[in-house]
């Protein structure tokens, strides 16, 4: 049976960032992720997690300045410094958390007068190469995700294919795919044979209900069906549930109940 992560950023969100952890614990969530932790000492969330057995299965760079609008700043030309910084930021959460999942988001493709697609490519794989190398000595694998067009409109990177090539160019074994369903059914569909065809470079998992990223037991995927495609393939890592409860979301996890209760019957 996978293992899932809640995500903090979207689950829980009726407590305090710090309380959703025991929160999740609760239940029986054993590791989380979020989107960034960068608001609070790395050591009260370490303490978090110890307290409640917690793993902490990834988390994201610095994204430059979210509230403006922006969506990391990986492939944006000019910006290599601030990205560097970023990821040394990261790394001290990632080290006090024992993290070893980091998420590098992309950014968005500057409107009119930008830098062109090829610039952008460029800067990209360039910064990828150096934080995957730096990311790597420590033990940590770093992420790249495609991200859907209808979500996160202008997002340089929206496609499984796109994501993979550039993981081949950039050449690191520690940099790999960070693959949200959510958001490949939205752009591409076709999951099953995308996740076979792509598995080996797969670093991370992501669910949630497709239309409305509410619950995956609402919309048009059948999620039953990829979790045990992921146990067939081998899958060891964690499935993110990041997705927005329809309701509180205790009482939304009916869903992982029932997969739970299944997976149990099956191995009996």
């Amino acid at each position: 049976m996978p293992r899932f992560a809640a995500n903090l950023s979207l689950m829980y969100t009726e407590l305090p960032f710090l309380e959703r952890f025991g929160a999740a614990a609760a239940d029986g969530f054993d590791a989380v992720e979020y989107l960034f932790p960068y608001d609070f000492d790395p050591q009260a969330i370490a303490t978090r997690l110890r307290a409640h057995g917690l793993t902490q299965a990834l988390f994201n760079l610095p994204p430059g300045n979210w509230d403006a609008g922006e969506r990391g700043m990986a492939c944006l030309p000019g910006r290599e410094a601030e990205f560097a910084a970023g990821l040394e930021r990261a790394i001290v959460y990632a080290e006090a958390t024992g993290c070893r999942r980091l998420h590098a988001m992309a950014g968005l493709v500057p409107d009119g007068g930008g830098a062109g697609t090829a610039a952008l490519r460029t800067t990209y794989v360039a910064n990828l190469r150096r934080a995957a190398a730096r990311a790597g000595a420590l033990g940590i694998t770093l992420l790249i995700e495609p991200i859907n067009r209808r979500d996160m409109p202008g997002y340089f990177l929206s496609w499984q294919q796109q994501a993979h090539d550039i993981v081949a160019e950039v050449g690191s074994p520690h940099l790999k795919v960070q693959m949200d369903f959510y958001h490949c059914q939205i752009m591409e569909g076709d999951l099953t044979r995308r996740l076979e065809k792509h598995f080996t470079g797969v670093g991370h998992i992501q669910i949630a209900g497709v239309p409305d990223r509410h619950e995956p037991d609402d919309g048009e995927v059948h999620y039953p069906h990829l979790f045990r495609r992921l146990d067939a393939l081998g899958y060891r890592g964690f499935v993110g549930c990041e997705y927005r409860p329809r309701a509180g979301t205790s009482a939304g996890l009916g869903w992982l109940r029932r997969w739970r209760e299944e997976s149990r019957e099956a191995r009996a």
